[in-house]
């Protein structure tokens, strides 16, 4: 099989701690052709950690989209460029892995979608948690009906002093917010995809500011510039489908609470409930009238080791995606449900900076 050509589009934290170390893993299906980033000392040391040798280092991504050789772009920049890079990309003829979310605003989620559609090109966004085994095997529950009708669910996503501190993550404009949309999209995507539910009716959110000016900070990575602290410290938000069922959406880089829950969902059904408390599956449920709480043991892999299987997330994604543009084979976060998520992370901001309902289908009139 002939290695996929990549190109890679911003070269920073996400680049470097995700995607490129996981495509290292899959040399013998990739070839990472070219790299792009403002800053071209960080593109530089990008391919020599991970390039071919003869890979192009540009400031400018068109010098890519111009590269026919070039199958998939890799959309891995600040949140307000993954709209019009990804769009341009597949324009040229690429297909797309962009990290999440997958755009600053619904407006221009929507427009990827349908460049997506209208091209024929793949559009991947990174919710890389969909892969891990707890979360997989929770997903065959909820297809075989074995929770029953799923119509209270919780996405969690709180840290309790954990403020990124580098980069433009403080940085409104440049992000569209803070942790709702950086992290509370993760556990969104994955409490949705749980519940096979992308139609929202109405959504209630409170968004806040209020540990951003401390001194006292006692940050896991160091203290933060209040000044450049432009977006929210925590958000929440309710959210209604059109079958009744209610998500609660929990967001928070900095909260006094001990109960720190990140990229995990809570599911509530008629026949059972379950969460993925601390990386770990709990279902719970009554059976001969008794209570009970199962967890599955996934430390059990049996054969999966010699059939050359992975169990970590960041692999299974890029395997996914790679056998969607090689082999035809499917994605598993399909562009039509991320743009859902983009939507109702909107919503909880505008509910939250009016503070009125937000009613979907308004967007549309």
């Amino acid at each position: 099989m002939e290695r996929v050509r990549i190109g890679i589009v911003g070269c920073g934290g996400i680049a470097n701690g995700k995607h490129l170390p996981a495509l290292k893993q899959l040399s013998d299906r990739v070839e990472l052709v070219a790299f792009c980033d403002l800053i071209e000392e960080r593109a530089a040391r990008a391919k020599a950690g991970y390039g071919t040798p003869d890979a192009k280092v540009t400031v400018d991504y068109h010098e890519l989209l111009e590269d026919k050789t070039i199958d998939c772009i890799y959309v891995l920049t600040p949140n307000n460029m993954h709209s019009v890079i990804s769009i341009d990309a597949m324009e040229s003829g690429k297909h797309v892995m962009c990290e999440k979310p997958m755009a600053k605003t619904y407006a221009e989620a929507k427009a990827m979608l349908e460049c997506s559609r209208r091209t024929g090109r793949l559009l991947n966004i990174g919710y890389q948690n969909r892969y891990r085994d707890e979360l997989l095997y929770l997903k065959q529950m909820t297809e075989a009906g074995e929770l029953g009708e799923v119509y209270y669910a919780k996405a969690h996503a709180i840290r309790r002093r954990a403020v990124p501190t580098w980069g433009i993550f403080l940085d409104a404009e440049a992000q569209g917010g803070g942790p709702l949309i950086d992290i509370g999209t993760h556990a969104l995507d994955m409490t949705l995809w749980c519940m096979d539910n992308y139609k929202p009716r109405m959504a209630v959110g409170s968004v806040y500011r209020k540990l951003a000016d401390q001194t006292e900070q006692g940050n896991a990575w160091g203290n933060w510039d209040p000044k450049k602290y432009t977006v929210e410290d925590s958000a929440f938000g309710t959210v209604i489908m059109e079958n009744g069922a209610t998500v609660v959406v929990e967001s928070s880089w900095a909260l006094n609470t001990v109960n720190v829950l990140e990229a995990n969902t809570s599911l509530c059904g008629t026949l059972a409930g379950a969460d993925t408390y601390m990386g770990k599956l709990r279902v719970n449920g009554v059976k001969n009238n008794k209570q009970y709480v199962f967890q599955p043991n996934f430390a059990a892999s049996g054969a999966a080791f010699f059939a050359g299987e992975t169990n970590d997330p960041n692999v299974k994604e890029q395997l996914t995606f790679l056998d969607a543009v090689t082999k035809g084979t499917p994605l598993t976060v399909l562009p039509e449900q991320a743009v859902v998520v983009s939507q109702i992370l909107e919503a909880i901001y505008i509910s939250g900076r009016t503070g009125k309902p937000y009613y979907f289908g308004e967007e549309n009139k």
